[in-house]
């Protein structure tokens, strides 16, 4: 009798200096409401970010996609200042595509007091570096809205680079903006690139901010 496969994308902690991302769990979900509500980040139209009352709905979701094997989920935990221990966002990998060794970053959101700093970028550092070198990906893609200018810049600061815009690539099922269509925009960083963008994402950790 053949055994059955392990999966390749198994859910892992992952540790750093400014945070852990630990597999998302129920028990998550109250500190998730809380720091969806600093910057009521669902108000932002070219987002998907769950409202306080759908947390719950939405960490379901992810872990069903887990169970399905093309999403493993995180919460995002802080080790420092007055939210330490404390869950003050998500991210995920995603659109998992095993038989290629390929993955996606994203469905991230994190509280506004935790934004720009450096715990933004150790966790990225941490999941670029398990996929390139513990899964052995040969490239891990970022997607975001045309209009989210922000996340763009980030992704961009990161080394990733612009494979192109999937133009009308969504329907926005946003209240603020129902029916509007969405511009993807795709970047990607490719496992030859990963050292030298590795090299650029230490160089943010240790520098003075």
């Amino acid at each position: 009798m053949t055994p059955p496969q392990t999966p390749w994308c198994q859910p892992v902690t992952l540790v750093g200096q400014h945070a852990r991302l630990e597999p998302l769990a129920p028990t998550h979900h109250d500190d998730l409401v809380d720091a969806v509500q600093d910057g009521e980040l669902w108000r932002l139209w070219y987002t998907a970010i769950p409202q306080p009352q759908d947390m719950r709905a939405e960490i379901a979701r992810r872990l069903s996609l887990q169970a399905a094997g093309s999403m493993l989920p995180f919460a995002v935990i802080a080790h420092s200042g007055p939210l330490a221990g404390r869950a003050v966002g998500m991210t995920t990998y995603m659109h998992i595509d095993a038989a290629n060794r390929r993955l996606e970053i994203g469905s991230t959101w994190y509280r506004r007091a935790v934004q720009r700093t450096a715990l933004n970028t150790e966790c990225k550092w941490m999941l670029l570096s398990h996929a390139f070198e513990v899964l052995g990906c040969i490239a891990v893609e970022f997607r975001t809205h045309f209009f989210n200018r922000a996340s763009r810049a980030g992704i961009e600061r990161l080394g990733a680079k612009l494979d192109g815009v999937l133009r009308n690539h969504q329907i926005c099922t946003h209240p603020d903006a129902p029916g509007s269509l969405r511009d993807t925009c795709v970047y990607s960083i490719i496992a030859s690139e990963w050292p030298s963008v590795k090299a650029h994402l230490q160089h943010q950790l240790t520098r003075p901010r």
